[in-house]
């Protein structure tokens, strides 16, 4: 299986942009959570969440198919299908846990950080009460597709609080790193 720091050397290859690049390594650590939680492999999630938008930065129009490409022609398929079905709209069919996690992850952690992002706390202290709240504000993190984020939910068998309340744990965890703590 591809490596972490095979992975990190292919993000670095397509993505530069700081905010690009801190969205890939919060996906990596939810997924890698999610990946231990639900007994499963955390390094294929972890990955799976790092590359996710490789190739958006880059390649916007294709996104994400030259990642899904490179992926494929590396043998890691499993991979490079959850990544093709990173998106409900993009009617890929998702078959395994590793093809509904990152659809979970993905939208709810970005919309999570940007609400943690405007508190004077950050992350810490936040409450899944104070994210459904902001979820509820359209305008708030508008390009966030809502619906998207309630299926991620829904794939996992589990409710919308529930996972956020999973998401802010690991963001919180990982606060330092992720410039997400109230002194950063």
């Amino acid at each position: 299986m591809i490596t972490r720091e095979k992975s990190r050397e292919i993000l670095a290859s397509y993505t530069e942009g700081a905010s690009l690049l801190r969205h890939a390594r919060t996906v990596e650590l939810v997924m890698e959570a999610l990946g231990k939680h639900l007994g499963e492999d955390a390094d294929k999630f972890a990955v799976t969440g790092l590359l996710h938008d490789a190739d958006y930065e880059k390649y916007p129009e294709e996104h994400p198919n030259i990642i899904v490409k490179q992926l494929n022609e590396m043998g890691e398929t499993e991979i490079a299908h959850a990544i093709a079905g990173h998106y409900t709209k993009w009617n890929v069919p998702r078959n395994s846990i590793l093809d509904k996690a990152i659809v979970a992850a993905d939208e709810l952690t970005g919309f999570i950080v940007a609400a943690a992002l405007i508190r004077p706390t950050k992350i810490e202290g936040m409450s899944v009460k104070s994210v459904k709240k902001k979820f509820k504000n359209l305008k708030f993190a508008a390009k966030v597709d809502r619906d998207e984020v309630r299926k991620g939910a829904e794939l996992l068998g589990w409710e919308l609080g529930e996972l956020i309340g999973f998401i802010i744990k690991v963001l919180e965890a990982h606060k330092e790193e992720l410039l997400l703590a109230a002194d950063s």
